[in-house]
């Protein structure tokens, strides 16, 4: 955690599930400051009396600002002297989005305009945005507006100097047991009594942790360039495999499952890469790397003779990636904490 001594690390949105997961992993090393910023503060007032209590000798590193991403000013104010952020605020639902497309217009779109502007107006070193799945082919109010993000974020990191801010984005797939995700609510429903709900099925989703989407954050501020896309080599399994998987460790009728049809927006699987993005991604591993098409407007004087050899990789998605198992879904579940302090819950 080098990078991060005696620094101060701005998150926005920093009361969701990503903001407790970089507290949790950043707050007993030797980074000088974590600033939380939101509008909720209700949230804030909780997670700071939450990690006084677990982790009192840290505690005093955090500090709270209340603001808006979608306000400039109030992002502004809790710049200064800010080095590095990671920019998580976002409206996720994609049914609520689908209803409310402006908000998330004003959110998703605008609001990382108003980060980005004061990062560099303030001389962040360092700016890492969050981005879905959902943003590749979008087809909802909620992927669109983050698939405008996206080129919000490319756009500005041709405005300035990599060497005074950089800027990158992340996109990855569902986080299992984030706040809003499916996988509390099927807890609830099975100590509730109730049939397990699905959407379809058949539907595939990318499946990955909180501390794999911080891993993939910290991947990006590290090896990523100003304007890639960086993506982990997530894999993903059905709708139905994950609701079995849930059924089975928690003593559930899985033969009760009930299909309640796709909601408003959704899709039958999601895309990290898309086959145009795929033609010069870069493999890193665990990751893929988009650069950004560093061209100008002049198109003319970029006229090459012959066709480039195109990267092999085509179209990455949730369907033709590693598809899990049952078993192997059931062994991702297990291992997250969340799920653990829940069957204790269950065995107390």
């Amino acid at each position: 955690m080098s990078h991060f001594m005696n620094k101060t690390l701005l998150i926005t949105g920093g009361t969701g599930s990503f903001g407790n997961a970089v507290l949790n992993r950043f707050l007993k090393t030797d980074i000088g400051e974590i600033r939380i910023f939101s509008r909720d503060e209700k949230k804030q007032d909780d997670m700071r009396h939450e990690f006084q209590a677990k982790m009192p000798e840290v505690a005093d590193k955090i500090s709270f600002y209340i603001g808006d991403v979608r306000d400039l000013q109030s992002v502004k104010n809790a710049m200064h002297g800010v080095d590095y952020i990671f920019h998580a605020a976002a409206l996720k639902q994609v049914p609520s989005c689908e209803f409310f497309p402006i908000e998330a217009v004003k959110t998703n779109i605008l609001g990382t305009e108003n980060v980005l502007t004061a990062a560099i107006e303030e001389g962040v070193k360092n700016v890492v945005c969050l981005s879905t799945d959902k943003a590749a082919y979008p087809v909802n109010a909620m992927g669109t507006s983050k698939a405008m993000m996206e080129k919000v974020i490319v756009a500005k990191s041709r405005t300035v100097s990599a060497d005074k801010t950089k800027i990158c984005c992340t996109r990855y797939g569902n986080v299992m047991c984030s706040r809003g995700s499916v996988i509390p609510l099927w807890i609830e429903q099975i100590r509730a009594g109730q049939p397990v709900t699905v959407t379809d099925g058949k539907m595939t989703r990318f499946v990955m942790s909180l501390e794999e989407a911080v891993d993939l954050v910290l991947f990006a501020f590290e090896h990523g360039q100003s304007g890639d896309i960086l993506v982990q080599k997530a894999p993903a399994c059905t709708i139905q495999t994950l609701a079995e998987a849930v059924c089975e460790l928690f003593g559930a009728d899985k033969s009760k499952i009930r299909v309640i049809g796709i909601r408003h927006g959704e899709k039958m699987y999601e895309t990290l890469l898309t086959n145009e993005e795929c033609a010069h991604a870069i493999d890193m591993g665990n990751f893929y790397r988009v650069p950004c098409d560093k061209r100008g407007l002049n198109y003319d004087k970029y006229f090459t003779k012959g066709d480039a050899e195109r990267n092999p990789l085509t179209e990455f998605n949730s369907s033709n990636t590693q598809l899990l198992t049952v078993e192997q879904t059931k062994e991702k579940i297990a291992s997250l904490t969340y799920i653990q302090d829940q069957l204790a819950k269950d065995t107390n």
